[in-house]
């Protein structure tokens, strides 16, 4: 979908609530149908395409999981927080494939 503004403030127009058309805070609301579609990218997607990842594209590390004591984790780091922000580091167990992170 492109962005689309109001030609009465500049505003954003945004779906409305039956999103059968776009409104503008300021009152405006185009009259012909919208064909639109939103998604919503989560944090918690990203996690579940790493985890179904194969074992050979993850690198492995010393690590010690937290439930069952094993010693060897897959790790990987993703962005998570503002980007002048440090990386956040994943880690999965090679035995009992619990997985936790650690803020950098």
């Amino acid at each position: 979908m492109n962005m689309a503004f109001c030609p009465k403030c500049g505003g954003l127009l945004v779906p409305s609530p039956d999103k059968k058309n776009l409104q503008c805070s300021c009152g405006y609301s185009s009259r012909s149908k919208v064909e639109m579609s939103l998604k919503e990218k989560t944090k918690q997607k990203e996690i579940t395409k790493v985890k179904e990842e194969t074992a050979e594209t993850l690198a492995k590390t010393k690590e010690e999981c937290p439930k069952c004591k094993n010693m060897d984790a897959f790790t990987w780091s993703l962005q998570t927080r503002a980007a002048d922000e440090a990386e956040t580091m994943f880690f999965r167990c090679t035995k009992c494939e619990h997985t936790w992170r650690e803020y950098a």
